[in-house]
C-alpha cells in the first residue's frame, strides 16, 4: 500500500495492490490498477464508511489457509475481509453498495481468469444478498479505477490494450508468486 497526496487535487491517495484492501471515514482516494483481476467498491451511504479490495484468483478452497495478507489474494478472503472491516467501522449490511471493476482478458495466451474472477464477484454479493449498483468488467482492457468512498464516486480509465506489457508481466510475476506461496500463518480461524 502507499500513501501520497495528488497534487492536482489535494487528496491523500492510497494506492493498493493485488492482494490488499483499505476502508475509510475520511475524504481520501483509493486507487488501483487491474488487469484480469477484480476490485470491489463498497461502500455504507448512511455511515459515511467505504473500502476497495483487489483480489487476482477467485476461490482458495483451503479454508485452512489463514494468513490475512496472503489470504486476500484470493477474492473469498478478500470480499469477506472489506466487508468485516466495514461492518467494524460502523457500516450495516443491509445499506453496502457495491461497485466491480476488473475482469478484463489482457493476454490472450493466458487463461481467461478474469471471467473466473467477475463470475466469482456476482456469486459471492448475490449469495450475500448484496447490491451491485454499477459495475465495469470483463473485455480486453486493463483499467485504473479511482474511488472516492465518502462520496461513492468513482473514475475509470480504460487502458490501451496494445501498450499493457508492464502490466501482464506484473500479472504474470503476482500469479507465480502466490502459486508457488502457501498461505499459513498465526492467525486461526474458527
Amino acid at each position: 500500500m502507499q500513501i501520497s497526496v495528488d497534487p492536482a487535487e489535494g487528496i491523500t491517495t492510497i494506492k493498493i495492490l493485488p492482494g490488499e484492501f483499505y476502508v475509510s471515514q475520511k475524504d481520501e482516494r483509493i486507487e488501483t490498477v487491474l488487469g484480469s483481476c477484480i476490485s470491489a467498491c463498497v461502500r455504507d451511504p448512511i455511515a459515511g464508511v467505504g473500502g476497495m479490495n483487489h483480489f487476482m484468483l477467485p476461490v482458495n478452497k483451503n479454508t485452512q489457509d489463514s494468513e490475512l495478507s496472503d489470504a486476500n489474494r484470493y477474492g473469498n478472503f478478500a470480499m469477506e475481509n472489506l466487508v468485516n472491516a466495514l461492518l467494524a467501522m460502523g457500516a450495516k449490511r443491509d445499506r453496502l453498495e457495491f461497485k466491480l471493476f476488473g475482469g478484463g482478458r489482457i493476454m490472450s495466451s493466458m487463461t481467461n481468469i478474469g471471467w473466473y474472477n467477475i463470475g466469482f464477484a456476482f456469486d459471492y454479493i448475490y449469495t450475500e444478498g448484496f447490491k451491485i449498483v454499477s459495475q465495469d468488467i470483463g473485455d480486453i482492457y486493463p483499467r485504473k479505477v479511482l474511488y472516492y468512498p465518502l462520496s461513492g464516486r468513482v473514475r475509470v480509465r480504460r487502458l490501451n490494450a496494445m501498450h499493457n506489457e508492464t502490466l501482464v508481466e506484473e500479472e504474470n510475476r503476482y500469479i507465480n508468486t502466490i502459486e508457488s506461496k502457501p498461505v499459513g500463518g498465526d492467525v486461526e480461524l474458527f
